[in-house]
């Protein structure tokens, strides 16, 4: 009885301080927007373009100075101490001095047991996720291009795209299950090899030998979800190749294979920059499958998901702060090569 009579008043108070949040929010753009309308009346000519551009511009740099750049400066500054900036109590925050260590953090990704593996984890996801999704996205809309049932075909493949890393990831869990060597395998593949008489697999353990079966088993499920992105990229690529050079090309003899390595590859380059890029950047933020799988404790784990655990499970701040940077250092040659690449085809 008196959570009945408490619930709705707390509902209440919430839905009203949430309805006040929306009517300042909504005043602070009124106000911004009336504020660049008496800027653009009162200055002229080139000088109020440029007030302008000022007026709408600078809120985003703002913006993007407090929640970007910021806790940038901070990370970078955390990987170089160690120990806690502050311990979090019932009764707030309560300030420790940290100690700085110098490069003693990044030293720790090689000495420390298990992140070696990480490291090379990490490697494998990155080589192996955008080489094979961006290969097997461009083979299948090379052969639906123009095919009946297309769209059909494309939806099929594009499915994964909409459901979410966790969701794929439980569904691939059921794909993978071992029953041990039991006869009732709820898991696909093993339930397959059990009927067909052939020895059954544990996918997602600790592999014994050096080969990362249970890594390899988690670039699958990536490669499944990434696959489907390749494919509309490249296949709305494909389809604006002009028509007159593939007909050109016929007419000289051109098919086949020959057909789409001078002229469908050479064509769709830049998409396929596009494309291997979001997906190695995508790749090195993996964090959902392999927390969904077993929050890497059987070897798997990537840096994505070491950072979250240094960070906050085993309390290392310091080091969780330099994992993020080397995620940081490994995606910006990636980002620079994709801009040059695209100012060369501009």
């Amino acid at each position: 009885m008196l959570h009945a009579l408490i619930l709705p008043a707390a509902t209440a108070g919430e839905t009203s301080g949430k309805f006040v949040t929306m009517l300042v929010g909504l005043a602070v753009f009124g106000a911004v927007f009336l504020g660049i309308l008496l800027l653009a009346s009162v200055f002229k000519g080139r000088v109020g373009e440029r007030v302008q551009a000022a007026a709408f511009v600078g809120p985003t740099l703002l913006f993007i100075a407090i929640g970007l750049i910021y806790p940038a400066i901070l990370t970078i500054r955390r990987s170089f101490y160690n120990g806690k900036f502050f311990d979090i109590n019932f009764g707030g925050y309560t300030s420790s001095k940290p100690e700085f260590v110098g490069f003693e953090n990044f030293a720790k990704l090689w000495t420390t047991p298990g992140l070696p593996e990480v490291i090379r984890n990490t490697f494998l996801w990155v080589i192996l996720v955008p080489l094979v999704a961006t290969a097997f996205g461009l083979l299948y809309a090379v052969l639906v291009d123009r095919a009946r049932g297309e769209a059909v075909a494309k939806a099929l493949i594009f499915m994964p795209m909409a459901i979410s890393m966790v969701g794929a990831t439980l569904i691939w869990k059921f794909v993978y299950s071992y029953n041990g060597g039991g006869d009732t395998q709820i898991g696909l593949i093993n339930a397959i090899l059990n009927a067909v008489g052939l020895p059954m697999v544990d996918f997602l353990r600790a592999p014994d030998g050096a080969i990362p079966t249970n890594t390899l088993a988690l670039i699958v499920i990536m490669i499944w979800i990434q696959a489907g992105f390749a494919m509309t990229i490249l296949s709305a690529a494909i389809k604006g190749i002009p028509d007159d050079i593939i007909e050109a090309a016929k007419m000289d003899g051109v098919s086949g294979v020959k057909l789409f390595r001078f002229i469908t590859l050479p064509s769709i380059r830049p998409s396929i920059v596009v494309v291997l890029t979001t997906i190695s950047i995508a790749t090195l933020k993996a964090f959902d499958i392999v927390q969904a799988t077993d929050g890497g404790t059987q070897g798997n784990s990537v840096l994505a998901n070491e950072f979250y655990r240094r960070s906050f499970v085993t309390q290392e701040p310091g080091l969780g702060a330099a994992i993020a940077l080397v995620i940081f250092l490994l995606v910006m040659p990636i980002i620079i090569f994709n801009v040059i690449q695209m100012r060369k085809d501009a």
